[in-house]
């Protein structure tokens, strides 16, 4: 039986996940506001009024923090569960996981004691030294996924830096000095090297140079592929389900041709798990349903379960490209991530994957039902698991916005799309709260581009 975090933890009652059909929407979230958002915050500090405002931590932030990030108006006071409230007691439910990061939900109590009994041992010594939280998680990792190494990392970007590097040694020790392939709509980072394979302008004006022997290919166009690649190739990187390009899937054509152009020209593939995997499509990684083995993976967000954690998995064949000293990282590997992602591990194996995919199709279908009532507005459904999306007629930020206002945390992205990334122990009612709202904001935008056809320009 699977349980929402808070369950586990002192004072409170144990809910188990409900198996409900939907019938109506506006009937389940009345039962689901006094189970979920009365029994949510259950801390010692829940009951404390904040010291200060959202327009108070808005304006104070202003004049310290450099302003790179597009904020969402909402300052966070606690998170349990599938649940966020902000400093003026507000509660938002949250469809995004911290960007996939809070995969197992807010306060997990796996996570919150495997960090605290780390902390109590130790919290960094540097890698200098052995350290059992490395080596057991990597352990966890190797005979989860098969692959014959862990290359720790900071964070999904870090990861991919590393890739890079391994790919670019093993290119120089096979005389393969051409290009790295990447594809349209790829997110790995905001670091140089992620960035010389993408094409996002928002990312990259002004900033280059970028590295060379990088070539940005059309996402799912086998034949620009088969194009680009040649026997100087050193590989190909790419999402399998990507997130930030609009929750946009591979297909099966295309990874077909993948693998037979790296069997006629040897070489290598990087699969970029950071956002899709540690179960997120229903499958420990989005690529196993392909019957493709990447001969990199790098992943990161949930396996740190809050903590900043990136790995990089390294298939046997590619041991012994490194030397001792050609690569490292201070915190990479810290004992306080490990141990986290230890504890994510342990929780993933709780029923969570079972209920992904069942939860995943639940929400699909009722996607598919949404969008069918409001044919002007959304044009597709995409995804897997929970790892969703609805492209639209227009700019999703206004949906993002009305979503808001109602309680619900989404994410606009690919300008269209609304992306929905919610905690994988999200349950049917909390997943009708949401629906609910969606249903109510789509309403009003038809309302409103049915008013906009009828007025004289």
């Amino acid at each position: 039986m699977l349980h929402a975090p808070s369950s586990h933890l002192p004072g409170t009652r144990t809910h188990p996940t409900p198996t409900v059909a939907i019938n109506s929407s506006r009937q389940l979230r009345q039962k689901a506001v006094p189970v979920v958002l009365h029994t949510v915050f259950h801390h010692s500090t829940s009951s404390m009024p904040s010291q200060t405002t959202t327009a108070e931590l808005i304006e104070r932030e202003q004049r310290v923090l450099y302003p790179i990030y597009r904020r969402i108006p909402i300052a966070i006071a606690r998170a349990e569960g599938c649940w966020i409230e902000d400093v003026e007691g507000r509660r938002y439910l949250d469809m995004i996981s911290g960007i996939g990061v809070n995969a197992l939900g807010h306060g997990h109590r796996r996570i919150i004691e495997a960090i605290t009994g780390q902390a109590n041992r130790y919290l960094h010594v540097s890698n200098l030294f052995y350290q059992e939280p490395q080596i057991l998680l990597a352990e966890r990792l190797c005979q989860r996924t098969g692959y014959a190494a862990v290359v720790y990392a900071n964070s999904g970007a870090e990861a991919w830096e590393a890739a890079l590097k391994l790919v670019r040694r093993w290119g120089h020790l096979h005389g393969k000095h051409g290009k790295v392939l990447t594809f349209t709509g790829g997110f790995h980072g905001r670091t140089y090297g992620a960035l010389s394979g993408m094409e996002k302008p928002l990312y990259k004006d002004g900033m280059g140079p970028f590295l060379p022997q990088m070539q940005v290919l059309p996402y799912n166009d086998p034949d620009a592929l088969e194009a680009a690649a040649d026997a100087t190739t050193v590989a190909v990187g790419l999402e399998f389900l990507q997130g930030e390009g609009g929750i946009v899937e591979a297909q099966p054509a295309f990874i077909e041709r993948l693998a037979a152009l790296r069997k006629r020209y040897g070489f290598l593939v990087i699969a970029d798990e950071v956002q899709s995997g540690c179960g997120r499509t229903g499958d420990f990684f989005a690529f196993e349903r392909y019957g493709f083995r990447p001969d990199i993976v790098t992943m990161a967000k949930a396996i740190g379960g809050g903590l900043p954690l990136g790995a990089v998995l390294v298939a046997e064949h590619l041991l012994g490209v490194w030397q001792r000293g050609q690569h490292g990282t201070t915190f990479g590997g810290n004992p306080l991530a490990c141990a986290a992602g230890l504890a994510v591990l342990d929780a993933l194996d709780e029923g969570v994957f079972e209920h992904v995919r069942t939860m995943g199709a639940l929400i699909r279908h009722r996607l598919e039902r949404v969008a069918s009532t409001f044919p002007t507005l959304v044009r597709s459904v995409r995804g897997r698991g929970l790892m969703a999306g609805l492209e639209l007629s227009e700019d999703a930020s206004a949906v993002r916005d009305g979503l808001l206002e109602r309680g619900v945390i989404a994410n606009a992205t690919a300008t269209t799309v609304l992306r929905l990334l919610p905690p994988l122990i999200i349950t049917a009612e909390e997943w009708a709260f949401a629906e609910e709202a969606l249903s109510a904001v789509l309403a009003e935008r038809a309302m409103a581009q049915a008013v906009a056809a009828t007025t004289p320009s």
